[in-house]
């Protein structure tokens, strides 16, 4: 074999070692997200099984495992989370809805901002269970209620988001919509949103956040389905796996509720990558 033969076949070789690394990385960094996890469940199991933590206290994670497999084969969890969802569904859209509707007033409006923004901000510091007793009054304990209540979570953060956002354009950006004598209506389609794009998602996940959180007070107010009723069901009764397995439950559906506006916020942004 001539030395340019030797050459043309050690290249691609040569390629691939060199790309090896590459793959394992990203190899790492698609799973790296599992190690903490993956260790604390180690840790929890090997700590409750030999006594550490009291069954009573904290069972181990198959013994939790065993919880949800049997309410599932009972029927009674696919109602729970069902419930759950729906109303986080329901809560969070409207209080997203209204979030960037009022935002995008005290964001574009000096007016606005100037009107609402001091009343909703101290009506934001109000803590989710103080909100309990009023809306318990006023709606009662129909739907209603805990809608509104998920709704009032998912509110501020989007709110707080989309108003910062068009607040904080750059200047520049808004000098050039200037000189190229844009119309309101182009000035915002053209440059505001887009530029507000990025923070506005964030704040959709963090409204998301908080819907999952006032979820719980609002299945507290006579809620008779709900992970948040399960949860409550298994202090009542004193079931610790229930509590464990609500809390677990509560977690994973909230994560992948939030893996959804993280990838569809990457979608809408691929302009930008590239």
């Amino acid at each position: 074999m001539s030395a340019v033969d030797t050459d043309s076949v050690s290249i691609p070789s040569r390629l691939e070692e060199k790309n090896r690394p590459a793959a394992r990385t990203r190899s790492f960094e698609r799973f790296s997200g599992w190690i903490v996890p993956a260790i604390a469940i180690g840790l929890w199991e090997i700590l409750s099984r030999t006594g550490v933590f009291p069954p009573n206290w904290l069972p181990a994670p198959g013994v939790v495992l065993q919880t949800v497999i049997d309410e599932a084969t009972r029927g009674s969890l696919f109602a729970h989370i069902g419930i759950t969802l729906l109303r986080i569904a329901i809560g969070f859209v409207t209080g997203a809805v209204l979030g960037s509707v009022v935002g995008s007033i005290t964001g574009y409006f000096q007016w606005g901002f100037k009107l609402l923004d001091p009343t909703i901000q101290a009506l934001r510091s109000i803590p989710s269970m103080a909100w309990v007793p009023l809306f318990l009054l006023w709606m009662g304990i129909q739907e209603s209620s805990k809608i509104s209540l998920i709704a009032l979570g998912a509110f501020f953060p989007v709110y707080l988001n989309t108003s910062a956002a068009m607040r904080n354009v750059d200047a520049k950006l808004i000098e050039v919509g200037r000189i190229y004598r844009l119309s309101s209506y182009q000035m915002i389609r053209r440059i505001i949103l887009p530029a507000s794009l990025p923070q506005y998602i964030v704040g959709l996940r963090g409204g998301l956040g908080l819907a999952w959180m006032f979820v719980v007070a609002a299945e507290i107010m006579g809620a008779s389905r709900g992970l948040g009723y399960l949860m409550i069901d298994g202090q009542m009764t004193g079931r610790a796996s229930i509590i464990v397995a609500s809390v677990i439950l509560f977690a994973i559906f909230g994560k992948l509720t939030d893996l959804l506006i993280e990838h569809a916020g990457r979608y809408v942004l691929r302009h930008r990558s590239a």
